[in-house]
């Protein structure tokens, strides 16, 4: 499919369902600035103890990370099934299986800073490469964290670009949104995301004969 079918599909997916998308995503943008804006603050010259500090970054990593994790699967659930229930479905989701996403979460993390660690650009290529672990995570909880891993590599191998050139091709709206200091974002966020889960279901309809060929096999 192409970048513009990938966006009508979200805007379909999208039609007559913004509500529920937007409180979803005033939420998220509410929870991701208060959580990262408390770890910027010494940046700014605003002295935050060093437990306080430490504090957050475990908040992230248990509870910030799996409601993400959520908050992605639950538009791609109004993509494929029009359940427009996102910011329940971002709790249901992410928190489900909690432990299993969060390993899963730590350890993508922590495979893309070890390739950062080499060069900053074999960092943002894994980073492309594991993009499509978090929908994995929550649809194949059967999964061990590194299938799920493995899962997203085999079918993101070829379509890195892909990806990248969809996130290009919204550079526009990236603009007009922060041009409206960040309000934009309220609306640009659902956008990307089902967006973003077209292009994963996508990625399935192609795969999905060759797993059952090897299955057969």
């Amino acid at each position: 499919m192409s970048n513009q079918e990938y966006k009508n599909s979200a805007l379909r997916a999208l039609s007559g369902n913004w509500a529920p998308a937007l409180i979803a995503t005033i939420v998220y943008l509410l929870v991701s600035y208060l959580l990262y804006g408390a770890l910027y603050l010494p940046q700014f010259g605003i002295g935050v103890p060093s437990y306080a500090a430490s504090g957050v970054s475990l908040l992230i990593l248990l509870g910030y990370w799996p409601f993400v994790t959520g908050f992605e699967n639950a538009f791609r659930l109004l993509l494929e099934t029009g359940d427009d229930r996102i910011l329940d479905n971002s709790f249901s989701l992410g928190f489900g299986n909690w432990l299993h996403i969060v390993w899963g979460m730590l350890l993508t993390y922590i495979f893309i800073f070890l390739w950062a660690l080499l060069f900053f650009i074999p960092g943002i290529v894994k980073s492309f490469s594991y993009a499509m672990t978090p929908y994995i995570l929550v649809e194949h909880p059967e999964m061990s964290a590194n299938q799920a891993i493995d899962e997203s590599r085999r079918m993101m191998r070829g379509h890195k670009f892909d990806l990248f050139y969809l996130y290009l091709s919204f550079i526009g709206w990236w603009f007009l949104a922060i041009f409206t200091a960040g309000v934009g974002f309220i609306w640009l966020v659902p956008y990307m995301e089902c967006a973003k889960a077209a292009f994963y279901a996508d990625l399935k309809s192609a795969s999905e004969p060759a797993v059952e060929a090897e299955r057969v096999l």
